[in-house]
């Protein structure tokens, strides 16, 4: 594996097993800046969303830097999400302003980013009607081919099963956290029963696992910092990672994923921490 190594995708399109995750990611001067520093260190892939409130900066920084590092818009895979405010009988118009902000021709992967509605409690019975018409204004814009690949987010084994049973596209990805924490053990085996790609977010559990006993342990015995081990331990199991920085050298670290391999023991002493800790939002209380 290297840093340019890649899962195939039920829609026939292979995406990067390593991304850049860009929440957090503010104002034109510092997304241009992870982004350069993203290409020089191998990252094909970029992970967006409507709510970052940066696809436009995103877009303007890879039509600027792709030339500098003689690299197309082929080359790169984009990710972008609905907003929930956008949820519903408005996802056309939040889907088409992601395409027209982004301005790249069209978006890799677009996923729906949240399973309610903002503005609705989440236990809502307007919610699953919601996403199933912002899955097919997906499908449709799918269809058109301007989302080469589409997808949903923080989805649970329910919302899979829902919208598995509606859809006539079925989803190519379903993004969720996953850490040692939270090893999501159903999520992944439904994502395998539907030929779903699993992928992960807030590898280091928001900063806060990589100063677990356990990982700094692991870390000091393979000469690895504890955020490579945490990233490692998931493209291992074969899961695409899309951990996020703005400094330019903690960056390149995190692309240093694929020189090196975790043992057995170590990989089941990380799974073993698994207790079902949710460090991000909860979508198990949404109808």
């Amino acid at each position: 594996m290297s840093s340019s190594s890649s899962v195939d995708l039920n829609t026939g399109v292979q995406m990067p097993l390593l991304g850049l995750g860009t929440y957090k990611l503010w104002g034109p001067e510092e997304v241009y800046r992870a982004v350069n520093a993203a290409l020089a260190a191998g990252y094909r892939a970029f992970d967006s969303a409507a709510v970052y409130r940066n696809e436009a900066d995103l877009g303007r920084a890879l039509k600027e830097l792709l030339p500098k590092h003689g690299l197309t818009r082929e080359d790169v895979f984009i990710t972008s999400k609905l907003g929930p405010k956008d949820q519903g009988e408005r996802a056309m118009d939040g889907a088409l302003h992601s395409l027209a902000q982004l301005d790249l021709g069209y978006i890799d992967l677009y996923l729906i980013h949240w399973p309610g509605t903002q503005g609705l409690v989440v236990t809502d019975k307007r919610n699953p009607g919601n996403r199933a018409q912002s899955w097919a204004t997906l499908e449709e814009l799918h269809n058109q081919g301007k989302l080469k690949a589409i997808g949903v987010s923080n989805y649970t084994p329910a919302h899979m099963r829902e919208l598995m049973q509606s859809c006539k596209v079925p989803p190519a990805v379903l993004q969720v956290e996953f850490h040692p924490r939270l090893c999501q053990a159903e999520l992944r085996s439904v994502c395998e029963e539907y030929k779903v790609c699993f992928q992960a977010y807030s590898s280091l559990g928001k900063g806060e696992l990589v100063t677990d006993p356990a990982v700094t342990e692991v870390a000091k015995n393979c000469k690895r910092t504890p955020a490579q081990v945490l990233l490692r331990w998931a493209v291992q199991q074969g899961v695409p990672v899309l951990p996020k920085s703005s400094n330019p050298d903690r960056i390149q670290e995190n692309a240093r994923l694929f020189d090196f391999t975790l043992s057995d023991t170590d990989m089941d002493r990380l799974s073993a921490l698994d207790c079902g800790h949710k460090y991000c939002w909860d979508p198990s209380e949404v109808a």
